[in-house]
């Protein structure tokens, strides 16, 4: 079950001319035309900068998006958009009228190249992330009656959304998922069971849904799971914390997808033990680097890790060599470097450069490729 050993999440830093164009717009400064071409610019530089470094997995830096989930839902119809929207405000049975990110992914065709298209990975937001922000004020019950035909709409979009991009020739797909880390943080559980919600429960109807946005998933698709740890505060504190314990098991043995993104980069996320759950027919991208410091990790202690955690896999549940289990794993920066738009001001352009070397690097030191 062999992957490209290095990868990075999606986002990657904006430069500072998409920034004040971003700016620009929103002021009634620049036309929706001209930002199109400043982000076409931007994309076209990371994209060959990707290429230049080897990576075998690219993607357009997320430069369209002012956070990692935006251009999602707000193409659908029947949802809009309101910030600190009242409570009597809800929303109209969903529809996917048009494709969502079908054009993001035919500009990536175009300034990629042919011979690079199998490289494109195309990142979207989780199915569950309005639900759990807003529980029973996600939908107006005249619409919906109970989450099941929720979340049926929107597994349905998912499918829809997955199919469309697969015929335009779109292979790698990743969903970028902070909700599920909630699960690991013993503090959001006991607000979830403050506010008369079981967490179990939660978190397995969060799976069925997963399987169901999977169902039809082509066999020669890469789709995965990038479990969030947050990159949006100021400071660069996690936006969750705890091991992966509370959910490794069901996360990595029932879920339909080809490889999970763990971000690994703190004390915080815990030790290795969970990946003794891993079945041989799927993959993790250690995110071993962290995005939130522009100060290089040693490569000698990123190689002893990833041996670590294959080491853990080769003697878990399901036995197997330790170079079957190296065989499964790969290495990433955590998280991306700028899950919002501005991400950090201490971490330039540069620094992001020397980061996705090392991840590549580190790469060829462990199995003897990028």
């Amino acid at each position: 079950m062999s992957g490209p050993r290095a990868e990075h999440i999606g986002s990657l830093k904006r430069p500072d001319i998409l920034l004040q164009n971003r700016s620009d717009y929103e002021l009634g400064k620049c036309t929706v035309e001209e930002l199109r071409a400043c982000e076409d610019a931007c994309i076209a530089e990371i994209v060959r900068l990707q290429l230049d470094l080897g990576f075998e997995v690219i993607t357009d830096g997320e430069f369209r998006r002012d956070i990692f989930y935006t251009g999602f839902y707000d193409k659908l119809s029947g949802l809009k958009d309101v910030p600190d929207a009242p409570e009597y405000m809800f929303q109209e049975r969903l529809r996917r009228f048009s494709s969502v990110y079908g054009d993001e992914f035919e500009f990536m065709k175009k300034v990629a190249g042919s011979q690079n298209v199998s490289k494109i990975k195309l990142t979207i937001g989780a199915p569950e992330w309005y639900h759990f922000r807003h529980g029973k004020y996600t939908y107006e019950p005249t619409a919906y009656t109970n989450d099941v035909d929720y979340f049926a709409d929107v597994s349905r979009i998912y499918r829809e959304e997955i199919r469309d991009l697969y015929a335009r020739g779109c292979r790698k797909l990743q969903i970028d998922d902070p909700i599920l880390s909630c699960f690991c943080d013993t503090e959001w559980r006991g607000r979830m069971e403050k506010a008369g919600v079981d967490p179990e429960e939660l978190f397995q109807l969060y799976l069925d849904v997963y399987n169901d946005c999977l169902r039809d998933k082509p066999r020669d698709m890469t789709i995965g799971l990038h479990i969030c740890r947050g990159n949006v505060k100021p400071d660069g504190s996690p936006f969750t914390r705890g091991p992966y314990d509370n959910i490794a098991r069901k996360l990595l043995t029932t879920l339909n997808f080809d490889c999970f993104y763990l971000d690994y980069d703190t004390k915080e996320a815990g030790s290795f033990a969970p990946l003794r759950y891993l079945p041989p027919n799927k993959r993790v991208i250690l995110g071993l680097v962290s995005t939130k410091t522009p100060v290089l990790e040693d490569p000698d202690v990123l190689r002893g890790r990833i041996l670590q955690a294959a080491e853990v896999i080769a003697h878990g549940e399901i036995p197997r060599t330790k170079e079957e289990a190296l065989n499964q794993l790969s290495i990433s920066p955590q998280c991306g470097f700028a899950s919002h738009s501005r991400g950090f001001a201490f971490v330039t352009h540069e620094d992001m450069v020397q980061k996705l070397k090392l991840v590549r690097d580190v790469a060829h030191m462990v199995w003897g490729e990028t």
